[in-house]
């Protein structure tokens, strides 16, 4: 397989489940700054110009967090990268999504592309604003949803893959977790494939 990615991006999160699984894969450094996912040998394999994408062995491209962590996860049932019983697996599935779509989407992009969001009335500042106060009250949720466990399923998930990577964004920007997400930020980077993950991306 081949996984374009751009080191500590959303992409991070799908590092650490290949890392986890244990696949074997060839990895293609994307670099947004320069603007690599906007070229056209890029754009030939993800028509969107957004990381990560996996192309399998049988050549399909998948090309967004959410179907990259479920393929990987109903790939590989071994691994129990979702919870056995439905009910739980699905509220996996929402928490995922609402770590990349909500946590990601509606609030690191203000924060991370305020001049997407930025108008007359709005400045860039002020979006970044509020793509920190969305930030913070989601993981409040998420804080409440992790009351009395480890990770957000009982066990890892692919969930736990995709809050870790919204949670780092958090470290980095100085925006304080919550106690139980500070709590499920240490522990994910206790995992050997979060480890060894971080240092090959080149983080300590």
């Amino acid at each position: 397989m081949k996984f374009y990615m751009t080191p500590g991006s959303c992409s991070t999160g799908i590092h650490i489940l290949l890392e986890e699984i244990g696949l074997i894969f060839e990895a293609y450094v994307v670099n947004l700054v320069k603007g690599d996912h906007l070229k056209p040998d890029y754009l030939a394999i993800n028509p969107r110009g957004t990381i990560p994408t996996l192309v399998r062995d049988d050549g399909v491209a998948l090309t967004d967090f959410v179907s990259i962590a479920t393929w990987l996860a109903e790939a590989h049932p071994r691994r129990k990268l979702l919870p056995q019983t439905p009910a739980a697996a699905e509220d996996a599935m929402a928490s995922l999504r609402f770590c990349a779509e909500h946590i990601h989407g509606d609030g690191f992009r203000r924060v991370f592309t305020p001049e997407r969001y930025a108008s007359d009335k709005v400045p860039p500042d002020a979006v970044k604003a509020q793509g920190r106060e969305i930030v913070g009250k989601a993981f409040e949720t998420v804080n409440a949803d992790l009351t009395g466990k480890d990770y957000i399923a009982g066990d890892f998930s692919i969930a736990d893959a995709a809050l870790f990577y919204v949670e780092f964004w958090a470290d980095k920007t100085g925006l304080a977790l919550p106690p139980n997400c500070l709590a499920h930020y240490q522990l994910m980077r206790t995992r050997p494939a979060v480890r060894q993950v971080l240092a090959e991306e080149g983080y300590r």
